[in-house]
């Protein structure tokens, strides 16, 4: 059996060659900083043979300067707080130097080396391992670059999505107005001719049908054509007020919605659901004009609309609610107790009733939410900022709950 010395020796001969063929640079250092045992990698990364290397601080031989020139201070140096102050430390930040004068990247970690000693544990130095980052840190220059340039092509084409969707907004809302304008130039022409040609048929009926009181049946005749030509002008009317409610244009947007909804209360009365209006707009709020107003009541119509053909409810609230200036806002809610929708479907391409109201809404800065599930009913609100100031008039309708 070999003696205690053999051993010993045996142990820090395998222990150095074991450091030696290890693919990472590394070197041992004493108290003064000076190099005891440097390995292969580490010659190789640093230039210095492992003669020239021993002996030799360290510190001064490959850790003398900072990246940008200055001068590195021996006492500042975290590789010897490792035995000055029995500290490990690991440091990613900071280059080494090589025996031409080169500096590189280098990541670095430095351990206190302890002794037993009869006195007890004792510091007797430090291992010292790095690595050269350089490569690294291309590779992440690299990665950053790419990222800003593929940052900066989606930022240019979420730009141009955006300028296109304003663009194709803004030529919804052009279309719009042209709509509105043919709708209000036929409704007039049905209005003065149609209107006109009815009120003489129904003059000249009247006039036919005193001539033939003493013919009953044509009398009757008579009687009955009036009664088809006062249908037909009933009708007429209905269809003027579907291409533009003169109420619009000549009473505001107020009177046009509360009336809008009356005429939706009265006209589902007869199949049995229960409607109910609840309006309130602060005093003097002036009703908006033109493109807004127009807006604001043809979503309300689809919302009446998509009630009245989908729901299958058998209560509906309507809500309506004029804040003054500032900070004016319209607020719109109609609320039903009918069979609902999955979310899937409000948001589906074809889903085009609820597209139009809410590019409707967004064009004047208003948003539309809808709150709906299979069973629950559905709760569509509208909000809207009104540009208007406020009247003299007196708020019509009552509190809203």
């Amino acid at each position: 059996m070999p003696a205690a010395g053999g051993i010993h020796a045996l142990w820090k001969e395998r222990t150095a060659l074991l450091l030696e063929s290890t693919g990472q640079a590394l070197f041992g250092i004493d108290l003064s900083g000076r190099c005891v045992f440097i390995n292969r990698a580490a010659t190789e990364q640093l230039g210095w043979t492992a003669e020239e290397a021993m002996h030799r601080n360290m510190h001064a031989l490959i850790h003398h300067t900072h990246a940008d020139g200055c001068a590195y201070p021996e006492h500042d140096c975290p590789i010897f707080r490792a035995f000055r102050q029995g500290r490990p430390c690991r440091i990613d930040d900071e280059v080494l130097w090589r025996k031409d004068g080169r500096p590189f990247p280098a990541e670095y970690s430095s351990y206190p080396v302890i002794e037993a000693t009869p006195d007890g544990p004792t510091i007797v130095g430090a291992i010292v391992t790095f690595v050269d980052i350089s490569q690294r840190l291309e590779a992440e220059s690299a990665l950053l670059a790419l990222n800003s340039e593929l940052e900066q092509r989606v930022a240019e084409r979420t730009r141009d999505s955006l300028q296109a969707l304003a663009q194709v907004r803004e030529l919804a809302a052009h279309l719009e107005t042209v709509r509105e304008g043919e709708r209000t130039r036929i409704a007039r022409e049905i209005h003065d001719e149609l209107g006109s040609l009815m009120v003489a048929l129904r003059l000249d009926v009247g006039w036919l049908r005193k001539r033939l009181e003493d013919r009953p049946l044509l009398a009757d005749k008579c009687r009955d054509m009036a009664g088809t030509i006062d249908r037909a002008v009933d009708n007429l009317g209905r269809i003027i007020t579907d291409l533009r409610p003169s109420l619009l244009d000549h009473q505001g947007l107020w009177a046009a919605l509360e009336w809008q909804a009356q005429e939706f209360i009265a006209l589902v009365a007869d199949d049995g659901l229960d409607a109910s209006l609840a309006m309130h707009v602060e005093a003097g709020v002036e009703p908006p004009e033109g493109g807004l107003a127009i807006a604001v009541f043809r979503i309300f119509q689809e919302m009446l609309s998509n009630v009245a053909r989908h729901a299958q409810a058998r209560q509906v609230q309507i809500r309506i609610l004029v804040e003054a200036p500032p900070g004016g806002c319209l607020h719109l809610e109609v609320r039903d107790d009918g069979i609902g929708a999955e979310a899937a479907a409000l948001h589906a391409p074809r889903s085009y009733g609820v597209m139009g109201m809410r590019e409707r809404a967004a064009h004047f800065g208003g948003d539309l939410a809808i709150d709906s599930a299979p069973g629950a009913g559905t709760r569509v609100r509208l909000r809207i900022p009104l540009p208007g100031g406020v009247s003299g008039e007196a708020p019509q309708g009552g509190a809203l709950p």
